[in-house]
């Protein structure tokens, strides 16, 4: 472990620098984003894609193992309480926390090949929301995840954490221009498939979920913008079987997204 002299503090330079990273310009001036804790700093140090990893003393006792896997390719710095608190965006800060490339990629990429199952967030703005519904995504399979639309930032913390380490997994793409995330998933051979609580036809009902899907996700407040809905080749709404007013979005993304999944891999129940 490539462990550097001394414990840094939170005026250290490395460490202002890398407190930046915890607002999105700073982040999108560096490109580069923060991923705390071990799970996270675990799957990034995998992924080879850490440039330091900053590391209170309590912390590097329980996370031994995680700091193994820098073995010497990675520097590690050793930080004090009050660094460890300003590069934290929780409540009770880890004291564990790696300074990272960003992770998202052109949307033609994300695309590439031929996908059977895509993610497409649009206008999704919580960004536990989003890392959770990467983390399905991630589960299910799913080929990629596209952020459209005026999105959270993937690399927001909140994000990072609610995905449990899934951002490393699976290809994140982000794009401002949802007409262009759309015609880009025709390209791919993907049918576009609204979830919108409004739709006349029941999930349960639906045929064709065998098919390359690309599932539309609106914003959790709004839902999905009445363009979209009316560019979407279908659309579909979760039934609710009690008295529940609705599900939110991670779970609707669930029901959604393993629908497709479980359809393709038992075509005989899709």
């Amino acid at each position: 472990m490539n462990q550097q002299p001394g414990v840094f503090s939170h005026k250290t330079p490395r460490v202002v620098a890398a407190r930046k990273l915890t607002t999105r310009s700073g982040r999108e001036a560096a490109e580069r984003f923060l991923a705390e804790g071990a799970q996270a700093v675990r799957e990034a140090l995998s992924h080879g894609i850490v440039h330091e990893v900053f590391v209170t003393e309590a912390a590097a006792e329980r996370n031994a193992e995680v700091l193994a896997l820098a073995d010497g390719r990675v520097r590690v710095s050793m930080i004090d309480r009050r660094a460890a608190e300003l590069l934290s965006e929780t409540v009770t800060p880890q004291g564990l926390v790696a300074v990272c490339d960003t992770v998202d990629v052109p949307l033609e990429q994300a695309l590439a090949g031929t996908p059977a199952l895509v993610a497409v967030l649009v206008g999704v703005a919580d960004p536990g929301n989003a890392g959770t519904v990467i983390r399905v995504a991630d589960a299910a399979g799913a080929d990629a995840v596209v952020l459209a639309g005026d999105a959270v930032d993937v690399h927001n913390g909140k994000c990072v954490r609610a995905s449990t380490g899934s951002v490393f997994h699976l290809p994140v793409a982000r794009s401002r221009d949802v007409s262009a995330v759309l015609a880009a998933c025709g390209r791919a051979g993907l049918r576009t498939v609204a979830a919108d609580g409004s739709a006349d036809v029941s999930l349960e009902a639906a045929e064709g979920l065998t098919e390359p899907t690309a599932w539309l996700l609106g914003n959790e407040a709004h839902g999905l913008p009445s363009e979209v809905l009316d560019s979407a080749d279908r659309t579909l709404r979760v039934p609710l079987y009690g008295r529940a007013e609705s599900l939110n979005l991670a779970t609707a993304a669930a029901v959604c997204l393993y629908a497709s999944a479980m359809a393709r891999r038992c075509p005989t129940t899709g």
